[in-house]
């Protein structure tokens, strides 16, 4: 097994389990206490572990960012709700753009079944899951990969968003907060979805409700900033008033 996949798999199981134990992840990976502790020091560095006597509890440092491997298992029924809803929204024949995240994946899948769609994305799972879409104009941004994140980032995908007006933007984020709004892991990040949400006409937030009332380190927009959120489950009733009061509307499974 390669480091790369056994340490995935420890934080895949901190993500579950919320701790894990040194001697008990020796002997499920075979390999000795001294190089899983090397793997914790790793996970800690990046801020997604803290080490503790014998073993390590999960990090909570919502600017670390999640290998994709491991996102895309996060509340997988959360996101499924949120792209049928999605889904919904789009018709035959519309342009869009789709920012990377595991939740655009999703959306993506059930987009499938819809005719004649334009689709610009930055993401590397979105281009490989509508890759056999006959009758759709499937755009790539261009740009460079981020490592572990499966999605292309820099200057240049900015820039070949800039030219394109859309029907639709959807983007996620990291974190949603009805104060200080919705935010993300990184600024190469965050600029990136600023773009797109300037490229569409009508522009959505689908995230999932363990982002809300947590902020990240770089803020993507305001409330003012999107007319629809989508989300996996009713929020609390006043981040309901506080998305009307802004003139937001708020989709979620009944």
């Amino acid at each position: 097994m390669l480091a790369l996949e056994r340490k995935n798999l420890i934080l895949e199981k901190l993500q579950r389990e919320k701790m894990v134990v040194v001697s008990e992840l020796s002997r499920e990976f075979e390999v000795s206490e001294e190089t899983i502790r090397r793997d914790l020091e790793k996970l800690e560095k990046e801020g997604l572990a803290v080490k503790s006597y014998g073993g390590a509890t999960i990090g909570e440092n919502v600017n670390s960012e999640l290998p994709y491997m491991v996102r895309k298992k996060q509340n997988v029924d959360g996101k499924q709700r949120i792209a049928r809803l999605t889904a919904e929204l789009i018709q035959d024949g519309d342009h869009i753009m789709l920012g990377a995240s595991s939740t655009a994946v999703c959306i993506a899948k059930i987009l499938k079944s819809k005719k004649d769609l334009t689709v610009v994305t930055n993401s590397l799972e979105v281009l490989l899951e509508l890759s056999d879409m006959q009758g759709w104009n499937v755009i790539s941004t261009g740009g460079k990969l981020k490592e572990g994140y499966l999605a292309l980032i820099g200057s240049r995908v900015i820039s070949s968003i800039q030219p394109y007006n859309v029907d639709k933007t959807i983007i996620s984020c990291k974190a949603f907060d009805c104060i200080k709004g919705f935010s993300d892991s990184s600024d190469e990040i965050s600029q990136i979805k600023q773009a797109m949400l300037a490229a569409g006409k009508e522009r959505i937030l689908a995230v999932d409700s363990t982002k809300f009332g947590k902020l990240a380190f770089s803020r993507i927009g305001a409330l003012e900033d999107i007319d629809i959120i989508i989300t996996d489950k009713k929020p609390e009733n006043w981040i309901l008033e506080n998305l009307q009061n802004a003139n937001v509307e708020c989709l979620y499974p009944e």
